[in-house]
This record gives C-alpha cells, sequence and structure tokens, in this order.
C-alpha cells in the first residue's frame, strides 16, 4: 500500500509553485526531537541525500533513486516505524518531507556538500552546494552531513578538506552535530572513483577526519562496516555511526556484520540509505525492523 499518493505529490507541487513560504514555517514550527539518540538509545537515520550527487542506482536498477515520488513513498514508510529517528537529506528531499508532515519530533540532518557529482572527472572536488551551518541552524535542524574523500593522487583533495574544517567549525558555532563521512579514494582502471575499504585505510581516513576544525566537540564520524571494525573503532574516540552502504544481495550477511559492529560501545547509531529503502525482496518495513531489533543496546 503507498503512504505517499499521486495527491499527495500533487499538493506538493501545489505548495510549491503558490506557497513557497509554507516550508520555512514549517521547519521552524515542527516538534522538535528530544534528542538525537532515540528508544533504542542509538540513532537510527534514514540517507537520502543520493540523488542530489547524481548516485542513483540501487542493486540493478541505475534509475531506481530517481522516481521522487517512489523514493518518498519508502522514506515516508521508514520514518513511520517504530525506532526510526529521523532523515539526512538535502533541501529538495528535506522540504518534500515537511510538506508532507513525515518530520514531527524527527531528527534531520542536512547533507551539504554534494558538489562531487558521480561519475564526472571533478568527482573528487566536493564543493558544498547544499545546505551550510546557517541554514542549518535557522530551520531548527539537528546537524549537518559531510562527505570527505581523500585522494592521493587527485589535487583537488585538500580544497574539499579546508572546506569540511569551516563547516565543521560553523556547525560548532551553532552547537549542531557535524557527521563527517570520510574515505580514502582512488580511481580504478576505467576512471571510475572507488572507496577504499581495507581496514588500513577506513583508519587512517577516520583519524584525519577526526582532526579537521578547531574543535571536535560536536563532531560525530559516519563509518563503513569492515573487516576489522575493532581497529576501526579503537582509532577515534568521537561517536561513531554506522554507513549502510551499498544494496547487498545477501542481505544476511550484512545484517550479522552490522550487529556484530553495534556490539561496540563507540557505536552510537546507523544512518542507512539504499540497503534499507531498496532492499532484496523490496519489504521496506521488514528491513527497517530488522535493523531496529539489533541497534537496542
Amino acid at each position: 500500500m503507498k503512504t505517499v499518493t499521486a495527491e499527495d505529490i500533487r499538493s506538493i507541487v501545489d505548495i510549491r509553485a503558490a506557497h513557497p513560504e509554507r516550508v520555512a514555517e514549517l521547519a521552524t514550527s515542527r516538534a522538535q526531537p528530544k534528542g538525537l539518540l532515540g528508544s533504542t538509545g542509538r540513532m537510527l537515520l534514514v540517507a537520502a541525500d543520493h540523488a542530489a550527487r547524481g548516485a542513483l542506482r540501487a542493486g540493478n536498477n541505475s534509475l531506481a533513486m530517481g522516481d521522487r515520488a517512489d523514493l518518498l513513498d519508502r522514506v515516508v514508510c521508514a520514518l513511520r516505524r517504530p525506532g526510526v529517528d529521523g532523515v539526512l537529506g538535502t533541501a529538495d528531499i528535506i522540504e518534500d518531507l515537511l510538506l508532507l508532515g513525515a518530520l514531527e519530533g524527527k531528527v534531520v540532518i542536512g547533507s551539504m556538500n554534494r558538489g562531487g557529482l558521480a561519475g564526472t572527472v571533478f568527482e573528487i572536488d566536493d564543493r558544498f552546494t547544499g545546505y551550510n551551518a546557517a541554514s542549518i541552524a535557522d530551520a531548527g535542524y539537528q546537524g549537518g552531513k559531510m562527505l570527505f574523500r581523500i585522494d592521493p593522487n587527485d589535487r583537488a583533495t585538500p580544497v574539499t578538506m579546508e572546506s569540511c574544517a569551516q563547516a565543521v567549525d560553523s556547525l560548532a558555532g551553532h552547537r549542531l552535530m557535524a557527521m563527517v563521512e570520510p574515505f580514502i579514494s582512488r580511481r580504478d582502471s576505467d576512471g571510475r572513483m572507488r572507496n577504499d575499504v581495507s581496514t588500513e585505510a577506513v583508519v587512517r581516513s577516520a583519524t584525519v577526519a577526526a582532526g579537521l576544525a578547531s574543535t571536535s566537540a560536536y563532531t560525530w564520524l559516519k563509518l563503513p562496516v569492515v573487516e576489522n571494525m575493532e581497529a576501526v573503532l579503537a582509532s577515534t574516540t568521537l561517536p561513531v555511526v554506522l554507513l549502510g552502504g551499498e544494496v547487498c544481495s545477501d542481505q544476511d550477511a550484512q545484517f550479522a556484520a552490522w550487529s556484530k559492529a553495534l556490539s561496540s560501545p563507540m557505536v552510537r547509531g546507523m544512518v542507512v540509505g539504499r540497503s534499507l529503502l531498496y532492499p532484496p525482496g523490496g519489504n521496506v518495513e521488514a528491513a527497517v525492523d530488522a535493523i531496529v531489533e539489533m541497534m537496542a543496546l
């Protein structure tokens, strides 16, 4: 059964066309979450910022996240499940969700840098084209997220690094969470950007990300689940949220790896996108409920 109907989509478009001021009104008047950590003692967020970077693939469907009505339906379905604390997204997605009334009492994290479009020659130059700290604070959201990829062979990396450091400082100035998602990244033989998820690379990227800016008081790290997660979590004292990653055909194995990582007190939550919204078999509710169950402390 659809949670977002054709009538809902028409209403969104009508309001955007005739009453765009409603977006800001709804943002500032919405019920605020009681804190970052929910009923499980951890934070579970639905990630929905992929499309703004041109990354639309989920599983074998190259345009899965390109159908906005379907994407919103899946996100709203997930947000309605007990134990889901909020969403991470770009302004267009978050504003659609506001107009749908789906963000009451939810944690909202604004996605800040989406300029490193997938598959481009400038992908590593991840410009801040989304939210900034001031707009996140003005809207009453809980924090901002930034992607921080380090390519040892690309001279554009320091530009992104400097911008991320400035964003962390700005968010801290507003006492808002800065969620940093670091990777060591390189181009493969076909010129495609690939993230190195070896233990050594993830440890290195985490330690660099933790040292960004003049304070780390409000910084959380968003890290992938790798084989030797114990070594990764030993590399920092910052709160860690686990990255859900790509849709996996072997969901049982994926969930087992997440459950093992969640046994660490360093891990304070998960941010899951495609693997939750487009699970094998298509049952979003079942995927959400399984993750919520393993999240409980």
